[in-house]
């Protein structure tokens, strides 16, 4: 008795249009079509089911839209899935899966040159994602997604869940594996029906020969319509972007080899290239999962970027306590001082706090936000500190890319090797195919279609190209291993120039943890020593935590009504309507010491001298180290604010004749920065970060020296934990040494392009040999230089 399946409507539950029960579901929902179910799906991730319950069936179908994006036309959605948004400039990390050479890399870094509202595109190899910064008012994330697509990069939007984000890989790898199975079946079979006229055959076997032929051309189909299809839809989109990809030369010789080959059998002539055509596909596909996997096992070596221990103070007990951001979960309430990052999406709880965006927009005037407003990860706080409740989870790679790329203020205006290269690499090639083919037309016209697909094939400008990237990720780990992070790793190559190194005195080579304060004058009331506390707790510098820690007050039972740090000279506050000023005695209107003893932090309390902070200081363990280190290859210098009551002992620690400027201010450290440059120096800057910005950011390379990173300014290249200064001195040779591996696996690149080219010209090199040692050459550089990298910093100690 056959059984009768009945099919049951319902609605679907995101629009309201008809459907069938069971079809389409998702968390026992029934939905109308994909589009409806993947809205649903976003919703839900979000936690924005409400959408649902404020009305039933709210959503518009997706069933008849044509855009695979329509889903981004939702705010709430795209809310999700921005990194930040003022409502002007938006910036969105997308994950890539088709990105694969460094053609990809040049064309998606580029894509302002398609669509003038993207500000900068920057593309994350390894991992196969794409962070774009885009003006909003020009075009929306829906038309940037939809251009990506256009030229053959769909964005996959994973929402910044990291097992969803390797869900991508896997999902592309799975149908790369397809690919490479179909690929390897056909293979397998055409080489079987090979064999006979491989080795000469019989009269009975010529009878099945047209018939093998044929066999071989329908085999050959699926792999070049399905399995090779990727070739030529990225050739395609590249030359209607009027550019030319390393995909070109491959779909040319894939499509030469397959129309010669189906011309041969078509008119009995010949038994065509169909065994060359379909191992050449199947091993290109072997090389392209081989080099997938070897970027994503060396990935996580390369993100130095999870060695940032960025810290923050969040809220334990009753106390403020500085924790890795990596440790913040959604709810944790934190404080930010001045100056400091926020370090995630908040909510603000304060009544008001402005907020500095220039790190992310390159607009440095700060905006003022107020109790109750969403704030997004990025900004700086500009003035007095600002409590927080985290709404979102911590993406460090997002912060740290944020420094790295300060404020989108533009690309390099000289192009790079990855750049020149991919722009003409593809046209010569193509020419020398067709030179190669021309000659041999000439001279053995049997060999001319092997000769012009093996040239195409052959040469790849990825293992040129990846030396210099791979080399500099290898030494940004190590760096980033061992506490000294690089903002990006075009720093690696201004280190290699500097001949002038410049130090900083406090909180740079001297160690504040082993400091020695005391405070001259009529001893604090309590009171007093809680409105000093709560006026210097929005402060970062070094002086400021020394008197803080000194005081040991509670600074919560005033409220901090206004702060200003002026650089280089101290701060103001108003706390509770008694205004609180710390600093130089030029600050405080006070006449210079006629006897200079110590560090000097003076103290105003409602307009009242009340005394003064001394500090002494106590050098750095390892300094003498560090400079007999530095000074071998290098002309030191010393820098400082403070007066000169150390020069002796300074000189003891610095070679003889190094130059010692005291009573600097911040302005007079950038101008002789700035005068040593213009006597042909290239400087670098080694300070707090704090009172010599300005010098930091003049200099080739500044550096910046913290004792918890609890903030950083775009003002400085790189940054270290003051715990690694010891190993100075062996970080910058092995940086040196970056120098030397990147020549050396240029040199076998270049070697294997001229030689694979050579080879194939003469005929010597087969489609199927070249299509096995195109993707090795790119592994093989990768190998080498990451292995070489890994044995230079052994030999130091690192």
């Amino acid at each position: 008795m056959s059984q009768i399946l009945l099919k049951e409507e319902t609605k679907c539950y995101h629009c309201g249009d008809d459907c069938y029960k069971g079809r389409i579901t998702s968390n026992d929902k029934d939905f109308c079509c994909t589009g409806c179910k993947t809205v649903y799906e976003i919703l839900s991730e979000n936690e924005l089911c409400d959408y649902y319950t404020l009305e039933s069936n709210p959503g518009v179908t997706q069933k008849n839209k044509s855009a695979l994006f329509d889903f981004l036309d939702n705010e709430e959605i795209v809310r999700s899935v921005l990194e930040f948004s003022d409502g002007k400039h938006e910036r969105v990390t997308l994950a890539i899966p088709n990105i694969h050479c460094s053609s990809c890399i040049w064309l998606l870094e580029h894509l302002e040159r398609m669509n003038p509202g993207v500000i900068d595109s920057k593309v994350d190899f390894s991992q196969r994602r794409l962070t774009v910064h885009y003006n909003r008012e020009q075009i929306s994330l829906r038309t940037l997604a939809e251009l990506l697509d256009s030229i053959g990069y769909t964005p996959v939007f994973n929402l910044e869940k990291k097992e969803e984000a390797d869900s991508v890989y896997q999902k592309f790898d799975k149908q790369l594996l397809i690919k490479m199975g179909i690929a390897g079946f056909c293979f397998g079979n055409v080489m079987l029906l090979s064999f006979p006229h491989y080795l000469g055959i019989t009269e009975l076997e010529y009878n099945y020969q047209t018939f093998f032929r044929w066999l071989n051309a329908v085999l050959a189909l699926p792999v070049m319509f399905y399995s090779g299809w990727d070739y030529f839809v990225s050739a395609f989109k590249s030359l209607k972007q009027k550019y030319a990809n390393i995909d070109v030369p491959i779909a040319l010789g894939l499509s030469v080899l397959f129309i010669r080959s189906f011309y041969e059998v078509a008119s009995d002539t010949g038994s065509g290239y169909f065994d060359s055509l379909v191992g050449l596909v199947f091993f290109l596909l072997i090389g392209k999962w081989f080099q997938n996997r070897t970027y994503q096992a060396l990935s996580f070596d390369r993100d130095y970027k999870s060695y940032f221990p960025l810290a923050v103070l969040k809220l334990i007990g009753k106390d403020y306590k500085p924790i890795i951001v990596n440790d913040l979960d959604k709810g944790d309430e934190i404080l930010i001082r001045n100056a400091e990052l926020i370090p995630a999406d908040s909510i603000l709880i304060d009544d008001q706090a402005f907020i500095d965006y220039s790190f992310v927009t390159g607009e440095a005037e700060p905006v003022e936000k107020h109790k109750g407003q969403y704030i997004y990860a990025g900004g700086r706080i500009a003035g007095k500190q600002a409590r927080f409740i985290i709404q979102k989870p911590v993406s460090q790679s997002y912060l740290t890319s944020l420094w790295n790329e300060e404020g989108y203020q533009g690309k390099e205006k000289g192009l790079k090797l990855i750049d020149k290269v991919s722009q003409y690499f593809t046209i010569a090639i193509v020419l020398i195919a067709v030179g190669a083919a021309i000659f041999w037309q000439l001279a053995d016209a049997s060999k001319v279609w092997l000769v012009f697909t093996s040239v195409l094939i052959i040469a790849c400008p990825c293992a040129l190209a990846l030396s210099t990237p791979f080399t500099h990720g290898s030494i940004l780990r190590v760096l980033g291993k061992h506490h000294l992070f690089l903002k990006n790793a075009d720093v690696i190559e201004e280190l290699q120039k500097i001949d002038t190194i410049i130090f900083d005195k406090t909180g740079t080579i001297t160690d504040p943890n082993a400091k020695h304060i005391e405070f001259e004058g009529e001893p604090l009331t309590d009171a007093e020593a809680s409105l000093v506390t709560a006026a210097v707790s929005s402060s970062t510098h070094p002086l400021s935590r020394y008197v803080k820690d000194y005081l040991m007050a509670v600074p919560d039972v005033y409220q901090i009504e206004s702060f200003e740090e002026i650089t280089g000279k101290g701060i103001v506050a108003r706390v509770s309507g008694v205004e609180v000023k710390l600093g130089s005695a030029a600050f405080l209107g006070l006449p210079p010491e006629s006897e200079v003893k110590s560090g000097a932090v003076y103290l105003k309390i409602g307009g009242e001298v009340r005394g003064v902070f001394r500090v002494s200081n106590t050098y750095r363990i390892g300094l003498q180290k560090v400079i007999a280190e530095l000074s071998e290859d290098h002309q030191l210098q010393l820098l400082s604010g403070d007066n000169d009551q150390e020069k002796a002992a300074l000189k003891e620690i610095f070679p003889a004749g190094t130059a010692m400027h005291f009573e600097q201010k911040p302005d007079d450290k950038r101008q002789w920065v700035q005068t040593l440059q213009k006597e042909g120096k290239h400087v670098m800057m080694f300070g707090d970060g704090l009172n010599d910005a300005g010098a930091l950011k003049q200099s080739n390379v500044g550096i910046a020296i913290t004792e918890d990173i609890s903030a950083f300014s775009p003002a400085c290249d790189a940054i270290m934990d003051a715990n690694a200064f010891k190993k100075l001195g062996q970080l910058l040779a092995l940086n040196t040494d970056g120098k030397r591996i990147v020549v050396a696996s240029m040199v076998i690149s270049l070697l294997y392009n001229l030689g694979g080219i050579t080879f194939a010209i003469m005929g010597i090199l087969t489609p199927l040999v070249a299509a096995i040692l195109m993707p090795l050459s790119s592994i093989s550089v990768v190998a080498f230089t990451t292995t070489m990298v890994r044995i230079r910093a052994k030999r130091k100690g690192l």
